[in-house]
């Protein structure tokens, strides 16, 4: 007696076109597959071309004998092109998600083939497969609103400007250094400058001059920029609006050792705009949870995971250490205190605790209203 086997794909499947893109700087390759037993079928268009990939789904749909209404999946990795195309897409009637780069699985050898090809073949593989259930090395992006990412710009410019303010800092002061002067960067630096003599008493080359002076000219438009970001920004959380990102703000900059930058980047980043269920979701966003190492008798702790928003994680270490200088009689600094003492290295391993607690308290304040144990309002 012989047995016949099928293959019986999952009801999530049939009757349905799948998409992933790969999108480039000049051209986006589309693959497109109807069940995970056939080979994908990739295409290409100009970058930006939405005509073209409305052409490509029509002709991909008639090939695979769907309707012209069949519903249509579509994946892309997040990166440069941001989110337009997803909102674009959803207008459409398009069931598109991002997928968050780094949690797809890849193969670990260390010569791949690696293409734009490849990578929407097997890109259009995970979506059928994450459609059928299996989610394993697959992970949406949560897509902000348009007013989300808007709300993003004044403190994300403001932290542009001010690197730019140190890396021409930094560079005058550099340039200096290779003849033996120090100068403060002061209203009267241009005069200074002219009359400044090298560590053997000659004048300074004239194309140095020239050049440190054009970018002090630089620096004084960056320090304008600031001035004018900083106005800006007090002003937005100063007026009495009710959006959430001023309230939050506001509310936040309340606690002893939490600043106007700090409320800033923890609301426009992360509380304003996305709901969580519990503090291990905060956690997980920010980067700050362990990655243990368990394999047969080799265990070991590799630290924290790194992933998710890089701002707040950096924003959160800095207001962990201030919470311990402000906020010294609070829970949270004690536990510290016992915990960690006054050890140089398991202080530096404890502040990420520190951040990660502090955080999920943060949320709950904004949320719930409820103080941190302990924490002390300003004056």
């Amino acid at each position: 007696m012989i047995t016949e086997t099928r293959h019986v794909e999952s009801p999530a499947v049939v009757g349905r076109l799948f998409m992933a893109l790969e999108l480039g700087s000049t051209t986006w390759k589309i693959a497109f597959a109807t069940t995970r037993g056939a080979r994908p079928r990739v295409r290409q268009v100009q970058a930006g071309d939405l005509a073209g990939l409305r052409g490509e789904i029509a002709r991909a749909k008639a090939q695979a004998g769907l309707p012209a209404g069949a519903p249509v999946s579509s994946c892309y990795e997040a990166g440069r092109e941001g989110f337009w195309l997803h909102r674009t897409l959803s207008e459409e009637r398009i069931a598109n998600v991002v997928v968050d780069p780094a949690s797809i699985a890849v193969d670990r050898r260390a010569r791949r083939a690696k293409t734009d090809r490849l990578d929407a073949t097997a890109l259009v593989i995970q979506l059928m497969n994450a459609a059928a259930g299996d989610r394993r090395g697959w992970r949406e992006v949560h897509v902000p609103s348009v007013q989300a990412e808007a709300d993003r710009h004044l403190q994300r410019e403001w932290e542009a400007v001010r690197d730019d303010r140190t890396r021409v800092r930094n560079r005058i002061g550099g340039l200096l250094a290779t003849h033996g002067v120090r100068l403060e960067l002061t209203a009267d630096f241009r005069q200074v400058l002219r009359d400044a003599r090298g560590a053997a008493g000659a004048p300074l080359p004239s194309e140095l001059v020239a050049r440190i002076e054009r970018d002090w000219e630089q620096l004084q438009y960056i320090e304008q920029r600031r001035t004018t970001l900083v106005r800006l920004r007090r002003e937005r959380v100063a007026a009495d609006r009710r959006d959430a990102v001023a309230l939050q703000t506001r509310k936040l900059a309340q606690l002893r050792g939490i600043g106007l930058n700090g409320a800033a980047t923890l609301t426009t980043e992360l509380f304003a705009w996305r709901g969580f269920r519990n503090g291990r979701e905060i956690g997980a966003i920010v980067g700050l949870t362990p990655t243990p190492y368990r394999s047969d008798r080799c265990v070991r702790e590799q630290g924290i995971s790194h992933s998710g928003n890089r701002r707040v994680r950096a924003v959160s270490i800095e207001l962990a250490w201030c919470w311990l200088r402000w906020q010294p009689h609070s829970a949270l600094s004690r536990w510290f205190c016992e915990r960690f003492g006054t050890h140089g290295r398991a202080r530096r391993i404890g502040i990420v605790a520190v951040a990660r607690k502090l955080l999920i308290a943060l949320w709950r304040y904004v949320e719930t209203n409820t103080l941190p144990e302990g924490a002390q309002l300003k004056a």
